[in-house]
């Protein structure tokens, strides 16, 4: 993610940013991908403080206009939840603009997003047919580190569910392509597998006993669609990881070039590679602070060759069609 000059006055502005230090208020252009202190600002602002532009005043920005679903206002802290649940939306779409997703040059389809809060029973999580469905009751620390402890995962946030569902709908659309379907079951396997019946036989079993060997996640273990999912949703975390750390002015002796821009590498093994020795050591960094690794997995050789294939398919963006 860029870090982003302030339009109006000296300074740095960052991705969530509403106002500039001084105070003056400003809205993220995604087109331009730059801030700018005029209006007409989203609608969503002071409901849920979404920070960037609307088409016309009293309009929806182009991420709140995807959300057709709102969580409902009476249940406790839903608003304040769906508020950072969108933060993390328009984090994971801005990452996919840079491959031209869903921006105004792509003209396939757009995910509807339905953002449930949880009630007499936890909302699910989930993709269909072009509509992904949100807990934004994990927006929760608390919600989210009870789940995650539950389901004895090494990493769980909104963003990473934001690029794991969001997934599950590019493959819906890649899947249009005959080409895209057989390379992928010649990497992934056979997604026509029964689904309901793999993830049921995944959480009584668990995963394969060697399943380090194949995948990134347990859970991509249990079917195709969740192995693309989760492969996907890891090549977005490895590129923003690097993005982020070049946006930010810092350096490393792994950058290939001055002001290397990981969203245009056509290298994926290069990418990664950086990426994660970036990773590693932050994660050092954050140890010295008592923090979790922000970046807790080890890619084996065929996860390398499945983040190859998304890189691929992801970067050709609306133009591989």
């Amino acid at each position: 993610m860029y870090a982003f000059t302030n339009p109006v006055g000296s300074g740095t502005l960052w991705f969530h940013n509403l106002t500039t230090a001084e105070g003056t208020p400003v809205a993220y252009d995604p087109q331009a991908r730059a801030f700018i202190p005029v209006p007409p600002f989203c609608a969503n602002r002071e409901i849920i403080g979404c920070n960037w532009i609307a088409p016309e005043e009293g309009a929806f920005c182009r991420s709140c206009a995807m959300t057709r679903l709102a969580p409902d206002p009476g249940l406790p802290n839903a608003i304040s939840n769906w508020a950072d649940t969108e933060a993390a939306k328009r984090w994971a779409l801005d990452n996919l603009g840079r491959w031209h997703w869903f921006r105004p040059e792509d003209s396939g389809t757009r995910p509807i997003f339905h953002m449930l809060a949880d009630g007499l029973t936890p909302a699910g999580m989930g993709h269909g047919d072009g509509v992904i469905t949100i807990s934004v009751s994990e927006a929760d620390p608390v919600v989210r580190v009870t789940r995650r402890e539950a389901l004895d995962e090494p990493y769980r946030t909104m963003i990473g569910h934001m690029r794991h569902e969001i997934a599950h709908m590019l493959w819906w659309r890649l899947s249009l392509r005959e080409d895209f379907l057989n390379a992928f079951r010649e990497i992934f396997g056979d997604e026509r597998t029964d689904y309901t019946a793999a993830l049921q036989k995944h959480y009584h079993q668990g995963p394969p006993k060697d399943w380090e060997l194949f995948y990134l996640t347990s859970y991509a273990s249990a079917h195709p669609h969740e192995d693309w999912a989760e492969t996907a949703a890891h090549l977005l975390h490895l590129t923003d990881i690097a993005d982020s750390f070049v946006s930010t002015g810092l350096k490393s002796p792994e950058l290939p070039i001055h002001n290397w821009d990981p969203y245009s590498e056509p290298d994926c093994g290069l990418l990664v590679h950086v990426a994660v020795t970036l990773a590693i050591r932050i994660n050092h960094i954050n140890r010295s602070m008592g923090l979790s690794d922000i970046y807790p997995f080890v890619l084996s050789e065929v996860a390398h060759r499945k983040l190859a294939f998304v890189h691929n398919w992801l970067r050709r963006g609306t133009f591989g069609y």
